[in-house]
């Protein structure tokens, strides 16, 4: 188990570098916009993102308290990267459903339409439940507070951002009411 968890000093960046690629390449082809957030809302839900993300990317600037180890020992390591690995394939895959709808914003598309395909089965935002749950797996590879302070603030945002979208869909998709009283937001039977 040592190995592996030593492994996921390197696994878990390769995760995140390969899903990145696949994300930027997915975005490729995407259908035109037909309306937009506005810029008021962009920033509630991107600013806690940008600094969890820079937490993550970045721990020389903060406060060497939020660099103490929280865990130690191989097995947080490990978890950790099964669960990034695990929570990255599942926004792959809701990715894939998603097809040309796909946005990074809070966005109404020409020809929307609504998926009920794969992961939308069961969760309304299965994109960001697999980051978080990604996320949540970082924090525990690196088992210290600023992974886990990182993983609450982009869930802040998350929820922010599903908000918005969810309005924005109600607006649009008149069985979506009936879409959300059969599926959860982030996680099946919880919430």
């Amino acid at each position: 188990m040592y190995g592996f968890a030593e492994a996921s000093r390197y696994l878990i960046p390769i995760f995140w570098l390969t899903w990145l690629v696949i994300w930027i390449g997915a975005s490729v082809g995407v259908k035109q916009t037909r309306s937009r957030e506005r810029i008021g809302g962009a920033l509630l839900n991107r600013v806690p993102v940008l600094v969890g993300a820079a937490m993550l990317a970045a721990p020389q600037w903060l406060p060497a308290v939020l660099r103490l180890p929280l865990l130690t020992g191989p097995l947080p390591p490990t978890i950790g990267t099964i669960l990034v690995f695990g929570g990255l394939a599942l926004a792959v895959w809701a990715r894939w459903h998603l097809g040309r709808n796909w946005s990074g914003t809070v966005v109404v598309k020409q020809g929307h339409t609504l998926i009920r395909t794969g992961p939308y089965r069961r969760v309304r935002h299965p994109i960001y439940s697999g980051i978080l749950l990604a996320l949540l797996g970082t924090a525990l590879a690196i088992g210290e507070a600023r992974g886990f302070i990182a993983t609450a603030l982009v869930l802040c945002g998350f929820i922010v951002k599903l908000s918005s979208e969810e309005a924005r869909m109600r607006e649009v998709f008149a069985d979506y009411a009936d879409y959300s009283r059969d599926t959860a937001r982030l996680i099946p039977a919880i919430y």
